[in-house]
């Protein structure tokens, strides 16, 4: 029987259908599956970030969330839950006790957090009751869902507490500016107290506000560590005092913003001691005149000046009468403070062009240009003479003191500044042989100065030949220990008629003719004989002059010493002077360097007193500077005397060198260079210049004394 035809078709339809519904269930299950796989794989990557993400619907609703987030809120995520609501967790948190801020207002700080939650405007943080500190984003998206970021910040919050603690609290002042146009971002204590400023205030202003006469700010070139340190910045302080300052600048970021560090080193009482050094290199320490150096330079302008013209100059050298005499009974304080009278006198008197220098002790030069006959030079000898004539009330006391001059004009007398004064200096020496208390004019003739330093240079010829000349020696002070460490050799001339004729009536003709080389290379020899049979840590110290360089065989003479006298090398200490420096000649370094590749040491004699000391320190690297005894001079009364020192001895320091005081004769003056950290002394405060039969028994009482306390004055004379 054949089946009904519209039957067949019913059930074919219903087949259909049903592999349709199906084929439909096996879509919508595979759809499912993949999006489960989906879900799988965002969770998966999601989960793999250091961040804590959230996804949330429009309700507030959790999605999905990471195990990071998790994680950054462990005592809330049992109530993390699919279809659960953000603030519903963050109320049962409050509540509990995790949000610290919230303690004392708790529904209005759940208002504001919802606020931020369903309007976002920007990152804030957030502090949990264990102490982290989390950082909030929060976004919608376009469906009006929110997407979070959760960051714990707890160790960069530490690590800027750490840095505040640092800023704030360092006794350096520090300034925070903007780097791109130098607005100050922050500043600390030390800074708002060192510029005068408050803080508010000092947030109102630029770096360029500060700064007295730069425009670029410190940062805006790249500088190593050691170029910052070498420049100087002026700043003006609120009071509008100006300052010196060495900044050094770090970059950071402060505030999400570009900045810079500043680190201000305030210099401004170094520099005035390096101004002060420099200053007395060219200058008399006791009366702020010109040195003999800076006289010599200021004529020879003067003289370049005046060829221009017919006019006339006159060099005038002045001595002061009878001016040891008032030394050694009133006593040099007071000497001292009458030559400085005397220097501010004459430079009362003379016109601002006139020139006013001392030579030395009881010496002074003056030059006045501009003069149309030789008789406008007696004028101002008169003048001169009776300003000085009155009396100088010094201590209560008066103190009357005269003097005398010597003339030189130019051109005739000479046409540099060392013929002038030369010539200058022999008229003064005949106006002292006939009339004190007068002038005199330089004449062709004048010989009688001359005859007399011709016999002497016959004699010294004499002495030298015949090796009558000895080294005397003056012990060297460890300041740190009170023993001797060394003797500077200081010749000596005992003459047959003339007794023990000193050192500054020879040496100066030993120079002009020629004798200082046999006179050194005599002393020298001796000196290392002499010291080769002392103790072998105690040094000697032996003066060079600077013609001795010149001749061209101190080397030669320094190893025929050290060879024939068996004194090691490293016990040799050769003191050169400024003049020698000055010269910059390559023989003079290249000899000073085999020196001391030899071992022998090399120091620099008077250190500050002449044409500019500081510069000698780059020629050649000295293992001693000597300061000059004018700085010694009453160091326990006089401030500005013991901030010199204290300059040299910080730049000995700095530069590795061994620091000499000369002329200490005071234990006053002993107790400030201790202070000070100077290394050694020497000076008639311990000890005379001694013959060598002598110094045998000084250091023999130093090594029976060695087991006992040191005094620190361990030789006196």
């Amino acid at each position: 029987m054949r089946p009904s035809p519209k039957l067949g078709r019913r059930n074919l339809e219903d087949t259909a259908a049903a592999d349709q519904i199906a084929g439909t269930r096996a879509e919508a299950e595979a759809a499912i599956a993949e999006a489960r796989k989906a879900h799988d794989r965002l969770m998966e990557a999601i989960d793999i970030l250091p961040e804590g993400i959230v996804f949330l619907d429009s309700d507030g609703r959790y999605i999905l969330w990471n195990k990071k987030y998790a994680e950054i809120y462990n005592r809330s995520s049992d109530l993390f839950e699919s279809g659960a609501r953000l603030q519903d967790t963050i109320r049962v948190g409050v509540a509990r006790g995790d949000y610290p801020e919230a303690a004392g207002r708790e529904d209005a700080w759940i208002t504001e957090r919802l606020e931020k939650l369903f309007h976002p405007s920007g990152r804030h943080e957030q502090k949990l009751s264990d102490g982290r500190t989390i950082l909030i984003e929060e976004r919608l998206t376009g469906d009006g869902g929110i997407i979070g970021l959760r960051v714990d910040i707890t160790e960069l919050k530490q690590r800027e507490e750490s840095f505040r603690l640092l800023f704030d609290g360092n006794p350096v002042p520090m300034i925070v500016c903007a780097r791109d146009d130098g607005r100050v971002l922050g500043v600390n204590e030390a800074a708002a107290q060192h510029y005068g400023y408050s803080r508010a205030a000092f947030e109102q202003l630029s770096i360029r506000n500060l700064q007295a006469y730069e425009s670029e700010t410190p940062w805006a070139s790249e500088q190593s560590g050691e170029e910052q340190a070498a420049r100087t910045w002026k700043h003006v302080r609120a009071d509008g005092a100006l300052i010196d300052l060495a900044i050094y600048s770090r970059h950071l970021v402060h505030n999400d913003q570009p900045a810079v560090l500043l680190a201000l080193m305030d210099i401004t009482e170094r520099k005035r001691a390096e101004a002060r050094l420099a200053f007395l290199a060219q200058h008399d320490a006791l009366t702020g005149l010109p040195s003999r150096n800076l006289l010599r330079q200021q004529i020879d302008d003067k003289l370049i000046q005046m060829r221009r013209g017919s006019e006339k100059m006159a060099v005038l050298v002045l001595g002061l009468d009878n001016f040891k005499s008032i030394n050694d009974t009133l006593g040099h304080a007071i000497g001292d403070r009458l030559l400085r009278g005397v220097g501010k006198r004459l430079r009362s008197i003379l016109r601002q062009e006139d020139i006013v220098a001392r030579l030395n002790s009881d010496e002074f030069a003056v030059v006045q240009g501009g003069l149309a006959r030789p008789e406008d030079a007696a004028q101002l000898c008169r003048r001169l003479l009776q300003a000085l004539a009155d009396p100088y009330l010094i201590d209560g006391s008066s103190v009357t003191i005269g003097a005398t001059i010597g003339i030189a004009m130019a051109p005739n007398d000479g046409d540099d500044a060392e013929k002038l004064l030369k010539n200058a200096d022999m008229a003064l020496s005949r106006a002292k042989t006939e009339t004190r208390g007068t002038f005199s004019y330089f004449e062709t003739g004048m010989d009688a100065r001359a005859q007399s330093r011709r016999k002497i240079e016959i004699e010294l010829r004499d002495a030298i030949q015949r090796d009558l000349l000895q080294p005397h020696y003056q012990p060297l002070i460890d300041l740190s220990t009170g023993r001797i460490t060394g003797f500077e050799a200081l010749v000596r001339w005992p003459h047959p008629e003339r007794g023990m004729i000193p050192p500054s009536e020879f040496i100066p003709i030993a120079e002009e003719t020629g004798l200082i080389s046999g006179l050194g290379r005599s002393m020298l020899r001796q000196a290392c004989s002499d010291a080769a049979k002392w103790p072998d840590e105690v040094r000697v110290a032996v003066n060079m002059s600077p013609l001795q360089f010149r001749v061209g065989n101190v080397l030669s003479l320094v190893m025929d010493a050290l060879k024939q006298s068996g004194l090691p090398a490293s016990r040799l200490e050769l003191e050169i002077t400024e003049t020698l420096v000055l010269e910059k000649s390559g023989q003079v370094l290249a000899t000073l360097h085999a020196l001391r590749a030899l071992g022998v040491r090399i120091s620099m004699d008077d250190f500050g007193t002449g044409y500019s000391s500081l510069s000698y320190l780059r020629s050649f690297p000295f293992d001693k500077i000597k300061v000059d005894q004018s700085f010694i001079r009453d160091l326990a009364a006089n401030r500005e005397a013991q901030a010199i020192v204290r300059s040299i001895v910080s730049l000995g320091k700095g530069l590795g060198v061994t620091i000499t005081a000369e002329g200490v004769e005071t234990e006053a003056e002993l107790r400030c260079l201790r202070a000070e950290g100077c290394h050694e002394a020497q000076g008639y405060l311990f000890s005379r210049p001694r013959p060598n039969a002598e110094i045998v028994g000084l250091l023999l009482a130093q090594r029976d004394a060695s087991g006992g306390p040191s005094s620190g004055k361990a030789m006196v004379a």
